[in-house]
Formats: C-alpha cells, structure tokens, sequence
C-alpha cells in the first residue's frame, strides 16, 4: 500500500506492512535489540527518579547527556565515526525525531518524579498501539475492526490506570500521556532513514538536542554541587541511556514492527521490580487490572497481524 501524499515519510515504505524480514534473522535481532533496548531505558528512568530528588531535573539532564554523547561518540569511533552531515531527504525525519526525542523527555522526566514508576511505565505500555494508529494515518495502512478493537481496549486500558476524574488523575497523568505520543513520533520518524544513517549518528542528535536544553533551562532551575555518589550515578544513568537510545533506534529499523512490538512490554516489568525495590512502590489493582488490558491488547494485536502474514 502507498503512503499518502501528504506523509513526510513517503520514500520509505512502512516495515509493518512488509511480509518478509529485510535479512534472515532480522526480526529475532530486532526483538533481542528492542528488549535490551527496553532495560536499557527503564534502569535510566531509575536512576534518574532517584538521583532528581536532590539534584535539579534539567542539572540532570545536561550531566547525564556530556556521559551519553561521549559513549556514543565513542561506540561511532569503533564503527567508522559520526557522520554528522545528513542528506537533504533525512533531514525531515531527522527534525521530527529530534522534536519527539526532546518533547517526550522533558515531559516524561517530569512526570517521573511525581508518579510511582511503575504507574508511569504502565501508561506508556499502550505506545505499541498508538505507533499502529500513527502507521495507519501517516503510512496509509489499514485497520481493520479487529485490530480496530484492540486499539480501543487498549486505549480504555490506558483510563482505568489514569482514572479520570479520581483523585489518582492529575496534571501529570495528561504529562505522561503527551510524553507518549511524542516517543510514538520519534519511533515513527525512525523508519524515514536510510541505512546509510548510522544508527549512532540518529541517537547522537537526540542527545545533543536533550542535553543542550538540559544546560539552557538548568541556567534558570539552578544548580547543587554534585557529590561523587551522584556523579557516579549519572554516569551509570548515561551508559544506560546510551544502550536503550542505540538499541532502540537499531531495532526499529530492523526487524518488523509486528514482531517487535511486543518486546517493548519488558519495561513495564523493569519498572515495577525498579519501583518496588527502589523506592517501595507497588503498582495498585487499578493498574494492573489497566496493564492486563493494554498488554493483552497489544499482544493480540501482534499474534493477528501474524497470522495475516503468515496468509
């Protein structure tokens, strides 16, 4: 199927419609990428809650980024180097997934440090889904009242973890739910490149751009003497992020979206172990009863765009 004309992605054909692997073992690299990936990323959202507690968010931010562009330039340097200067059709795909990579941190950072981890991973277990609805209007792929269905289980999954209207809903609840559509635009952005587009080069901008504004709005937060426990920390923070930002933008230009998705449902069970040994914290029965329902959404989602394939 065609993308639609108006789609900045329209060169590049949407992986989830493919009915093959680009390589053999593509997809089994692509799942074991996404969960590392999904570790990764969780074990920073930890480190990250924890250190925030004395130490100014955007401070945080700029700190961890100086550890993570300099493993990333470092893993470039192994591979060939950083090439920096994009082509002209990557740069579109390029903007809007800097946009997403910035949007989505600052928002989930901040939610991050007023919601349980667990509560907040749970909300963002509906991203698979969303990237489906984000494929069907951007890409032109078609949904049908299937899978259709499995979107709106998700989605009211997604209510009963937030419950509107409770006193469990807030502010920050609408924070995490805008940080999720911006981690579903970065992903999407990801399938407009080339593979002649390093994938240490594509996170290497996401870093850049997160932390230079982490340094100008640290400039109005203000900044604390970091002691070497939290210097520590912020470095083991930028290792973490380095794998889940290379792992993640690897595997979403690997392997189909139909296989790996699921794989992203690691992160949910990383943060509840990260909450509950960390800080405590143990998710409600609202939240599983919501997670069951995003999870299996999204699982059934995949097993039938399986079995279309395998047709």
């Amino acid at each position: 199927m065609r993308a639609p004309l108006i789609s900045p992605f329209r060169r590049v054909s949407p992986a989830s419609i493919a009915t093959q692997p680009h390589q053999p073992g593509d997809n089994l690299r692509g799942a074991a990428l996404m969960s590392l990936s999904m570790v990764g990323f969780g074990l920073n959202d930890a480190v990250m809650k924890f250190v925030t507690q004395e130490m100014p968010l955007y401070q945080a931010i700029f700190l961890r980024g100086l550890a993570v562009m300099a493993a990333i330039a470092l893993l470039a340097y192994r591979s060939g180097g950083l090439r920096l200067r994009l082509p002209r059709p990557e740069r579109i795909p390029m903007a809007l997934r800097v946009l997403g990579e910035l949007g989505s941190t600052l928002l989930f950072l901040n939610a991050l440090q007023r919601m349980a981890i667990g509560d907040l991973s749970a909300v963002m277990q509906s991203l698979p889904l969303v990237i489906m609805l984000g494929a069907a209007l951007i890409f032109g792929e078609s949904l049908g009242w299937r899978r259709t269905g499995a979107v709106v289980i998700g989605l009211l999954g997604v209510m009963i973890i937030l419950r509107p209207g409770s006193g469990a809903f807030g502010i920050w609840s609408l924070v995490a739910l805008g940080a999720m559509i911006l981690i579903a635009l970065r992903d999407l952005a990801t399938r407009g490149f080339s593979r002649a587009v390093s994938s240490e080069t594509i996170a290497f901008y996401a870093a850049v751009a997160v932390s230079a504004f982490g340094l100008v709005a640290s400039l109005f937060q203000g900044w604390v003497m970091p002691g070497p426990s939290q210097i520590g920390l912020l470095l083991m923070g930028g290792g973490f992020l380095t794998i889940g930002y290379v792992s993640a933008v690897s595997a979403m230009r690997m392997g189909e979206i139909s296989y790996i998705a699921p794989f992203r449902y690691v992160s949910l069970l990383v943060a509840i172990v990260a909450g509950l040994v960390i800080f405590g914290e143990w998710p409600d029965l609202w939240t599983w009863t919501g997670s069951a329902l995003v999870v299996g959404a999204g699982v059934y989602t995949i097993w039938r765009e399986a079995q279309l394939g395998r047709r």
